[in-house]
């Protein structure tokens, strides 16, 4: 999907008319120093609007292989039972060794519903997910915005078959 299609909030909005920034360097003679705030971001501790905080989650992340491949498709079922072991807090779902929805191999899905799992478990998997690939996506209510204009890959990116998804808003 085209990202211009879209509206998209302002990136300085709360943020205006505010003293310039520092441009000097940081001790690694890389960064820039950022001036001090009086308490962390809000995204710390909550999802942005209009990411789920609900029932649903705030993000999907679904965890891809080829089914025909006998290497992948071991490879996920070992994946799935160590996340539901390590994770027990995370919704986990079935492992599907057939496309399913816009999915078009392969694939199982685990939800994510505080900013806290999300660093957790997307850091662990960037290191655990092997060869496999993974779409990682917000739930705001535009299944279809989710899971393309929104949406991350890691690893190799599938196309999504996006036909179950028009008008899934």
């Amino acid at each position: 999907m085209d990202p211009h299609s879209y509206t998209h909030p302002k990136p300085l909005e709360g943020y205006e008319n505010l003293e310039p920034l520092p441009t000097e360097k940081a001790a690694d003679g890389k960064s820039l120093i950022n001036p001090p705030t009086k308490s962390l971001s809000n995204a710390y501790e909550a999802f942005v609007d209009p990411i789920a905080r609900d029932e649903r989650g705030g993000f999907d992340v679904h965890i891809y292989f080829l089914q025909t491949d006998a290497v992948e498709k071991k490879y996920a079922e070992e994946l799935h039972e160590r996340v539901r072991r390590e994770f027990p807090e995370l919704r986990v779902y079935q492992v599907w060794d057939r496309p399913i929805g816009p999915h078009p191999v392969g694939m199982f899905e685990v939800n994510l519903f505080t900013p806290a799992q999300f660093g957790a478990f997307v850091a662990w998997l960037v290191i655990h997910r092997g060869p496999l690939s993974a779409l990682i996506h917000p739930n705001t209510g535009d299944d279809m915005r989710d899971h393309t204009q929104l949406a991350t890959w890691m690893g190799t990116p599938y196309p999504l078959q996006t036909r179950p998804l028009r008008g899934a808003h």
